[in-house]
Parts: C-alpha cells; sequence; structure tokens
C-alpha cells in the first residue's frame, strides 16, 4: 500500500496568496479588523456593460449546451483583434485557445510543451503559480534571481549564465507580479533576440498590460522578436483589466500545433469555458478601454501612497513599481529586531507576525523564490490602505 496521495500532487504547495487571502477573510467573518494586502484582484465591480451581456447570454438556450473546446469563435475572433489592438502583434483566431482564468492558460501551455527534464528559466521574485505549473508538467523551474537593486529586472547576462542545453523556455513576464517591474523596449528586444538566438520558447504573460504607470509602456515581446513568432506563446485574460477576477476567462495565443494540443488537453481537462463567461469576455475585449483607465487612475493614487508610506518605515526598502498592482518591498531591516516583544527570523515569520499583532495580511516573499521582501497589493480603497500601512508603521515604531 502506498501513501494516499500521489507524489506528483504531493509535492505542490498550496498557493500562498490565497492561502493569505483566506486567512484574512476567515478573520475578517469572525470579526476581526483585518486589512487584507494579500489577493491580486482590482476592488472594483465588473462594469455594468459586460455584466448585462452575462445576463442576457444566461436566457439563451444555445449558450446552455456544449460549445467548441478552442473557445466560442466569435470570442477567438475578438481576442485575436484586441491582441493586434493593444500590442501591435497579429495571430489568427485559430492560434488562440480560451481557458478558465489565466491560471489554465499557465499549465496548458507548459503541459504542452514540457517534456521531462526540459528547464524553463524563471526570472526572480516569479508568481507563486508558475514553478508549480512547470513541475507539474516534468520540467524545472531554474530560477534566475533578481533585487530592489535593479528594479527586479533581469538582464541578458544573468539569463545566459543560467542556461544549459536542457533549457527549452523561457517564461518572460513584464509588468511583473509580484513586483511591479516594466521592463524597457530596449531590454525586452534584447532578451528576445538573445532567446532566438538560442532556440528557446518564449512563454510571456500579459495579464497586467494596461497597468503602467509614470510613461512606461508594457512592449510585447511577441511584438518586438518577429522571429520568434513559432516559438513564442502568449498568456492573457479579462481579469486584471476588468475587474473580472471571478469570472474565469483567459487564454492561451500559440502556433496553431501548440492550440491544438493544448486544446487536446483541454477537451479531457475541463472542455469549454463556461459560455456565460466567455460572452462577458467577448463583451469585454470588444468594448473600449474606459474601465481600465478609471481603476489605472486609482490604482496610481495609491501606489504612490503605499510607496511613501511604506518608505516611511526604518529597516524597508521600497522601489516604485511601474506596473500592475503590488508593492514589493525589502523587509530584510526588520528581521532579527523585536517587535512587540517578538522577532521574525524571515519574512514568512514577519508575516504571521504582522497578521498576529495588527491583523494586517501581507504575503511572505518565500512565495515568490525571494525569502526578505512582502508583498502587498494595493489594489484596495485608499482608506484600507492607508489605515494597514499605518498599522504596519505603528508596530515597528513601537518596538
Amino acid at each position: 500500500m502506498g501513501t494516499r496521495i500521489s507524489d506528483r500532487i504531493a509535492a505542490i504547495a498550496e498557493s500562498a496568496t490565497l492561502a493569505v487571502d483566506a486567512k484574512a477573510k476567515a478573520l475578517k467573518a469572525a470579526g476581526r479588523p483585518v486589512i487584507g494586502f494579500g489577493a491580486g484582484e482590482p476592488d472594483f465591480a465588473t462594469p455594468d456593460y459586460i455584466v448585462e451581456a452575462a445576463a442576457e447570454a444566461a436566457r439563451q438556450p444555445r449558450y446552455h449546451r456544449y460549445t467548441p473546446v478552442a473557445g466560442l469563435p466569435e470570442l477567438r475572433e475578438a481576442v485575436a483583434a484586441k491582441t493586434l489592438r493593444d500590442s501591435g502583434y497579429a495571430v489568427e483566431p485559430s492560434q488562440v485557445l480560451i481557458t478558465n482564468g489565466g491560471k489554465q492558460a499557465v499549465y496548458n501551455a507548459f503541459a504542452t510543451l514540457l517534456d521531462p527534464g526540459d528547464e524553463v528559466l524563471l526570472i526572480a521574485p516569479y508568481w507563486t503559480t508558475y514553478p508549480e505549473a512547470i513541475k507539474l508538467a516534468g520540467g524545472t523551474p531554474v530560477e534566475v534571481q533578481t533585487d530592489e537593486t535593479t528594479g527586479y529586472l533581469a538582464d541578458v547576462e544573468q539569463l545566459e549564465a543560467a542556461r544549459t542545453e536542457r533549457t527549452k523556455v523561457l517564461l518572460f513576464v513584464s509588468p511583473s507580479n509580484p513586483s511591479g517591474a516594466v521592463y524597457p523596449v530596449e531590454q525586452v528586444e534584447a532578451i528576445g533576440a538573445w532567446a532566438a538566438e538560442h532556440g528557446l520558447w518564449v512563454v510571456t504573460d500579459e495579464i497586467y498590460e494596461h497597468l503602467v504607470y509614470d510613461g512606461h509602456r508594457a512592449v510585447s515581446i511577441a511584438t518586438v522578436t518577429a522571429s520568434l513568432a513559432d516559438r513564442m506563446v502568449v498568456l492573457n485574460g479579462v481579469a486584471k483589466t476588468y475587474a473580472m477576477t471571478g469570472w474565469r476567462v483567459g487564454w492561451l495565443i500559440g502556433p496553431a500545433d501548440v492550440v491544438k494540443a493544448a486544446s487536446n488537453l483541454q477537451s479531457h481537462a475541463t472542455s469549454n469555458v463556461s459560455n456565460v463567461a466567455q460572452v462577458a469576455a467577448l463583451a469585454a475585449v470588444s468594448g473600449d478601454l474606459s474601465a481600465v483607465a478609471e481603476m489605472r487612475t486609482a490604482f496610481d493614487r495609491r501606489r504612490r501612497i503605499i510607496v511613501e508610506m511604506l518608505s516611511a518605515i526604518e529597516g524597508v526598502r521600497c522601489p516604485t513599481p511601474g506596473g500592475a498592482f503590488y508593492a514589493y518591498p525589502q523587509v530584510k531591516g526588520l528581521l532579527g529586531r523585536p517587535l512587540r516583544g517578538r522577532t521574525a527570523a524571515t519574512s514568512a515569520e514577519l508575516a504571521n507576525l504582522i497578521l498576529d499583532e495588527v491583523e494586517v495580511a501581507v504575503v511572505p516573499g518565500e512565495a515568490f523564490g525571494t525569502p526578505g521582501y512582502l508583498r502587498l497589493s494595493y489594489a484596495l480603497s485608499d482608506t484600507d490602505l492607508v489605515e494597514g500601512i499605518g498599522r504596519i508603521q505603528k508596530l515597528v515604531a513601537d518596538s
């Protein structure tokens, strides 16, 4: 009799960001005044016209049936048109696979591309789901470390130093979760040219493409490196741009053979994405970008507030993020230091201490491959943001 759980699944770490969010919500439900900086989701409602499209779809019997696994034809077409509009990357609708959120797009991409032993270059800090999806597909994540001194950007020299004859894929993310780093166009071009030169695949996650500030531009590596078109997979979705995290609609764009193979996988895993959610996504990607422009203004204001307040804490270094909606402060100066009589040796312990002592939920850098840091989402109300960071300031100042 072996163990009850397979080794493959037992090796998966629970999503740290969702775990922190769940703990914060449980404490809140129990009446505690917890402020959560954990989950990466906009605090706005999905725009009305998108909700209306979904309500109308729910009344139509044709959406009560199975539809093509790869997505509603009209949505695949609209995603191709939106990709050309927003990033200048021309693709056919047949190159688009609609997935159950961005996470399924990530999983499908790696399951389709990787054989056991294939290596994926993973720039740290990285989103907590990436290494798990790579390992589930039999691949090996190879971490390329960055820190606040470069604004969490990796350069070609670092990538080349990590490359071996087993390297198959570079995972490239800009704007980045968790750091908010945005790569300048020259750096994107240099990395794209390097990947093309070495025959690597590039998987690029562009889910935060519209959340950029201070004149930063989210330049698609797919657009600037035409020679990579046959080895390029683009991941995206409606979650962050249209405040639709719970609707679960993402997509994968790639060469036709990769999309067909990933679609075969999805046919056995989940088949089509909910039709009602797909119709909502169709309304989102076919409409204008005014909803995200409005959110971006609020996020920009909160970004400035959170960076200023975190930087005022002795022992904290917080670079200004150029995109997404996260601050990623380095907090090594708070480790080994008594805070209300308790000492945290690691950022994971520090996150627990902050939750226990001042009822503020943050995600430790361990979840993102860089201990000694914290991730704080600033996709929450200005009032909660100021109150939450204020509590952390007081915790440190009083100690």
